[in-house]
């Protein structure tokens, strides 16, 4: 009982946190619409169980150890959340509240920019690392390191899920795409700022 608190409050801490995923589910969800948000959400949750799996079969021990090999994780990480931002700060294409931005095309592109977004990003990695090494004991039997894993990409997809249908609302859509300029600036910024930083400091 006291291992899955810990696990929980780990995770919620970890999502909550304004980041890489916050910003690519906003973007999706107010300019693609509702599906495309929920759709990144289901692909954050899927990138969580990457950094899962290679934790519970032991591959974090060499990534903690090989500092080449952490740093080319930190490089293309950092590479995708620039390129994602640089995208939206210089996308010159008008969104409309009525467009076809519900296809199940937008949906799928979202949710592999969700995936992608979340399995290169190395603060999730060494979340999940930092989780797992705190709460899971010794001879903790591979089911119950699933299990904790299951937890954390639920928990993400709950969050982010009521993020895409926070900012595809109605009234917020029509909003922030009356001032798409600013609001594809500031999540570019946003973006560019989290993969700078990702490249040029320490992680902690």
């Amino acid at each position: 009982m006291t291992e899955l608190i810990a696990v929980a409050l780990f995770t919620l801490l970890a999502v909550i946190s304004p980041g890489a995923d916050f910003a690519m589910v906003t973007r999706s969800s107010y300019a693609q619409g509702r599906k495309a948000g929920l759709a990144a959400a289901v692909g954050i949750a899927l990138g969580v169980q990457v950094h899962v799996l290679y934790t519970v079969l032991g591959i974090a021990v060499i990534i903690s150890q090989s500092p080449a090999l952490f740093l080319g994780m930190k490089v293309l990480g950092a590479g995708y959340l620039i390129y994602l931002g640089y995208k939206s700060l210089t996308n010159t294409q008008r969104i409309s509240l009525e467009g076809g931005s519900q296809s199940a095309a937008s949906a799928l592109q979202a949710l592999r920019t969700g995936f992608l977004t979340n399995a290169l990003n190395p603060k999730t990695m060494l979340f999940v690392i930092s989780a797992f090494t705190q709460v899971v004991q010794p001879g903790s039997s591979l089911k119950l390191a699933f299990a904790y894993g299951a937890f954390m990409s639920l928990a993400h997809w709950l969050w982010f899920s009521l993020v895409a249908v926070f900012f595809s609302s109605t009234a917020l859509r029509k909003a922030m795409i009356d001032r798409q300029v600013l609001v594809d600036r500031v999540i570019g910024l946003a973006l560019i700022g989290l993969g700078l930083a990702v490249a040029v400091t320490g992680i902690r």
